[in-house]
């Protein structure tokens, strides 16, 4: 993987485009629930990132598994990680799109009424929720997104690396894909990109720590242009828009932002 130039400019900007993906990524999450063994921490919900594809691809059942392409808001069905059916987003509603993924899923000899939307958790609105239809006609926002996850999972998949995390996943409440490290037993940090949410309008980076410290407990700056975040929960931030650039210094960006705030975070435990 190499990492993609992202337009801090418009990060602000995503803001539909990011909701629209949330919700159309719920039909790969999907999959995971209504086919997979359900495990105490969710993660037969979570999501992997197809650097190939630019997609978010779930967990497989019997050679078969759904993936998001996000360039384009396009589902894919896979059929032993070869795509099989391809059912575009955009002009659909999600009952449509549901019932073209039941018949794709029927077709690759799953039990197509096992298949369901339902879940339990919340997500943020979005008109398409109520029936409106997608709309991916925004394409150089779409790409963008896209960008961010690719790169995301780049620079994540290196720190799993290095300090020893747990896989790269994308988990489909908060829609960020993160990796977590353990310190010692019930000790942890974190580090992941969310799209964008009720805290930051925007693409961020972050990183966190379990138990949460204390405000008090956190030293001085976050390098990388990251700062401080303490409003309902604690940890270090890197918003999309305060990114540089300069495509050639993002990703020294990135990497200085996480390693300067998971070093911190991990002195605090």
């Amino acid at each position: 993987m190499i990492w993609s130039p992202l337009d801090p400019a418009r990060a602000r900007f995503l803001t539909d485009a990011r909701g629209q993906l949330h919700h159309c990524a719920q039909f790969v999450s999907g999959f995971g629930i209504s086919y997979l063994a359900p495990v105490d921490d969710d993660r037969h919900t979570t999501m992997r990132w197809d650097a190939q594809r630019g997609a978010l691809v779930s967990h497989p059942a019997e050679g078969v598994s759904v993936a998001l392409r996000l360039h384009d808001l396009v589902l894919l069905l896979l059929r032993d990680g070869r795509a099989d059916v391809e059912l575009p987003a955009h002009g659909t509603s999600i009952a449509t799109l549901e019932g073209g993924l039941r018949a794709a899923l029927s077709g690759a000899g799953m039990d197509a009424a096992r298949y369901t939307l339902r879940r339990h958790y919340e997500i943020p609105a979005h008109p398409v929720a109520g029936g409106g239809a997608f709309d991916a006609s925004d394409r150089v926002a779409f790409a963008e997104l896209a960008a961010w996850y690719g790169n995301a999972a780049l620079v994540l998949e290196e720190l799993r690396v290095e300090r020893g995390g747990a896989p790269v996943e994308c988990w489909p409440h908060h829609f960020d894909l993160a990796t977590l490290m353990t310190i010692a037993r019930g000790r942890t940090t974190g580090a992941g990109l969310v799209p964008g949410d009720g805290y930051y309008d925007e693409p961020y980076f972050y990183a966190n720590a379990y138990p949460p410290p204390a405000g008090s407990a956190l030293e001085g700056s976050v390098g990388g242009g990251g700062r401080w975040h303490t409003f309902e929960w604690v940890g270090a931030v890197l918003p999309g828009a305060e990114l540089t650039a300069v495509p050639a210094e993002q990703q020294d960006q990135v990497r200085h932002f996480l390693d300067s705030a998971l070093d911190s975070l991990r002195r605090t435990l």
